[in-house]
């Protein structure tokens, strides 16, 4: 088995450095557990070019390594050991149940039938592990599991070019686990809530329902900003995709009708909004326990204008977007508060990433 195993994924690391490896941007980030809570300790981030990462595979393992190395270059970090995460195509998970049984008969169990449960013809070629989540809601016997799974080959893509880059990856977690991590330590989840983790990124949407501070449903799905980007430069008549960009995000200019700027941007961000739906449609049938009370955005595209008020209007649950730094200190010589509130839901991923270094799990 390769290191794709989640002792990397839930356990804690201290002197760790965050990189978050989207399709459009490489993150970095660290964070500090000091006497008074955590700290900021250190943000950056680059753009990276269309195609090195693809719905959550790395196409380009050469033009990512660069990116990393000017990114350290830039950042002036001197932590050399990385927590990274995979997202979309790139890794499989599933919630099981089984008798109840320790951690060392569990993974034992596992290792000898884990293509029972995991879609792949030869285990040989996968690296996987699991959590506990707890007790079986309906029934005292058995204990949830979340299994999580990767291709080894793809794993290996994303820790070579790390290495590649002088840095050593140790943790390779998952996006929807690491909003997971960075939303329970700056929000109070009741026991009995159940709040919905949307990240909308470059080309992969995640969704992860957590209740009691385990994920009770995650799914990804290939469709997110590059979508929404692309119909409104059509949509809108604009010159290219960069100005469609910039408009999604500030919204009508002072020439132009909000209502019809509204109108284009919902149309543009429909199929998202449709998956969204669907998700929760998805899990109001099939998963048993309440309903969701809150559901929080993050990414690239959650500041989408209007996008938080037609989400909670058509699926009638309060939504806002998520704020990373509600709990985490940062040096304001260093950040101003305007800086934060703008990178905010971008950094979620990065955030919660840098925090399964410091929090002990």
């Amino acid at each position: 088995m390769g290191s794709f195993n989640i002792q990397g994924l839930f356990s804690s690391k201290k002197k760790l450095v965050a990189l978050d490896i989207g399709a459009s941007s490489l993150k970095l980030a660290e964070v500090d557990r000091t006497s008074k809570g955590y700290t900021l300790r250190s943000y950056h981030q680059l753009l990276l070019p269309k195609g090195i990462v693809h719905e959550g595979v790395l196409e380009d393992p050469q033009a990512l390594t660069a990116k990393i190395k000017e990114l350290v270059r830039l950042s002036k970090v001197k932590r050399r050991n990385v927590v990274a995460s995979l997202s979309g195509n790139a890794v499989i998970s599933q919630k099981v149940s089984f008798a109840t049984m320790s951690s060392d008969e569990l993974r034992e169990l596992i290792q000898d039938e884990a293509s029972k449960y995991l879609p792949f013809d030869n285990m040989d070629d996968v690296n996987y592990d699991f959590q506990i989540l707890g007790k079986n809601e309906f029934n005292a016997n058995q204990i949830d599991v979340m299994l999580v799974a990767a291709k080894t080959d793809v794993v290996e893509r994303f820790t070579n070019a790390i290495r590649n880059a002088g840095l050593q990856p140790v943790i390779m977690d998952v996006d929807s686990f690491a909003l997971e991590t960075m939303y329970e330590e700056n929000y109070d989840l009741g026991d009995d809530e159940i709040v919905a983790l949307v990240n909308i990124g470059a080309s992969v949407t995640n969704i992860n329902v957590i209740k009691s501070r385990g994920s009770i449903l995650r799914r990804d799905f290939t469709m997110a900003g590059y979508n929404i980007t692309a119909d409104m430069q059509s949509n809108m008549g604009l010159p290219d995709l960069e100005e469609a960009e910039l408009k999604k995000i500030e919204g009508p200019q002072y020439d132009e009708p909000s209502d019809v700027f509204h109108e284009h941007v919902l149309t543009a961000a429909e199929p998202i909004l449709q998956e969204i739906e669907r998700s929760i449609d998805y899990f109001r049938s099939t998963v048993g326990g309440g309903e969701i009370s809150r559901i929080f955005l993050s990414g690239g595209s959650a500041r989408l204008f209007g996008f938080v008020e037609a989400l909670s209007q058509r699926l009638n649950i309060n939504t806002e977007i998520v704020n990373p730094f509600k709990n985490i200190a940062y040096n304001k010589k260093h950040f101003t508060e305007e800086e934060i509130e703008k990178m905010g839901p971008a950094a979620a991923v990065c955030v919660g990433l840098a925090l399964r270094m410091v929090g002990d799990k």
